[in-house]
């Protein structure tokens, strides 16, 4: 079997318990609010980092065509940072503090089936 069938053939069986899982929680203002200042920041990335984007916009490509793919709410908050703690932050954290999973330290199988399997 090639990687792409088997990348396509496990989506289910990982995606179904973590939907399984969280689909009774609830969807707040807050989380909205989160949710629109993170696409903020792709839509930032998007249009002052992103080579496709800019190589678009730069040869007068379509515009509608191009920024069609950025996200339809977003929020952009002067130097915004979430409470310290929340699950909010420590999304954050992990997005500042991205972890070196090619040297880190190895561990058993079973250690590590423990951190990657917390949804």
């Amino acid at each position: 079997m090639n990687f792409g069938k088997a990348c396509g053939n496990a989506f289910l069986p990982a995606y179904l318990p973590i939907v399984s899982k969280r689909k009774s929680e609830v969807f707040t203002p807050e989380h909205k609010y989160w949710q629109e200042i993170r696409r903020g920041r792709y839509v930032e990335f998007n249009l002052v980092h992103d080579r496709g984007t800019i190589f678009g916009l730069k040869t007068n490509g379509r515009t509608e065509s191009i920024l069609m793919s950025l996200p339809p709410t977003v929020r952009f908050d002067y130097n915004y940072s979430p409470i310290p703690a929340s699950e909010e932050d420590k999304l954050l954290q992990v997005c500042l503090h991205p972890r070196d999973w090619i040297n880190e330290n190895s561990i058993s199988e079973e250690d590590w089936a423990v951190r990657v399997n917390r949804c």
